[in-house]
């Protein structure tokens, strides 16, 4: 005979509210990191072509990322997610189809700095080609802005990924997910159980709280003129 405890009680399903804190977590992380990636791709693949080559290039992705840059981010994930449908993997792909402009418009005017430089003038006397030019010797010397952007971009991806679960169009059940389970009970906010809805929000703050520090320190440490 034994008794079986709750550390943090239980929803009003009776599933163990620590249990499914823990999931959303885990939720939670792989939507920011897969959405950073995918916005990673795009945009350093696109601002390093539209800085490099110019020309009509540029002003195509440039127009691109201004279209995209001007219609609000939650409405575009939105409209994505509807076109993509419902479900877990069509939220990552969403909210990384979104943030790649920002990415891309910092490795553009990066680039741009960097296509005339000395270095940059021998690989192409040497007779490398320009994607050899672009993918090793441009882009890493462009990531410091870009990994300080995805710290950002990773706790913007939390909140946008709460927000959609929060909508019923995020995480779909019996996936566990911090927005979701605001949803389930913030009807219970003015009474004693205000908790299985304050838990998971607390958990929200305190992770997007997390990746923006980090963020901070990171373009801190990049900074060389604060280092000086």
């Amino acid at each position: 005979m034994f008794t079986r405890r709750f550390a943090l009680g239980t929803d009003k399903f009776g599933r163990d509210m620590l249990s499914r804190l823990m999931a959303g977590t885990i939720v939670s992380l792989s939507v920011g990191l897969i959405s950073v990636l995918i916005s990673l791709v795009l945009g350093v693949s696109l601002g390093a072509v539209a800085g490099y080559f110019g020309g009509w290039l540029d002003d195509v992705i440039t127009w691109l990322i201004n279209v995209v840059w001007s219609i609000p981010t939650l409405l575009l994930v939105i409209a994505i997610t509807f076109a993509l449908g419902k479900g877990f993997v069509q939220v990552f792909v969403a909210v990384g189809l979104t943030m790649w402009v920002e990415v891309a418009r910092v490795v553009r005017g990066q680039v741009l700095s960097l296509r005339n430089l000395e270095y940059i003038d021998a690989a192409r006397a040497l007779g490398f080609s320009s994607g050899r030019i672009i993918y090793r010797h441009v882009i890493p010397n462009v990531m410091g802005p870009v990994v300080v952007i995805s710290a950002a971009n990773f706790a913007s991806a939390i909140l946008l990924e709460a927000g959609l679960s929060f909508l019923g169009i995020g995480a779909q059940i019996p996936m566990a997910s911090w927005g979701q389970m605001i949803k389930e009970h913030y009807p219970y906010i003015t009474t004693s159980m205000a908790y299985l809805a304050v838990l998971p929000g607390l958990c929200i703050v305190g992770l997007v709280l997390a990746f923006m520090l980090v963020g901070n320190g990171l373009r801190d440490s990049f900074d060389t003129r604060s280092a000086g």
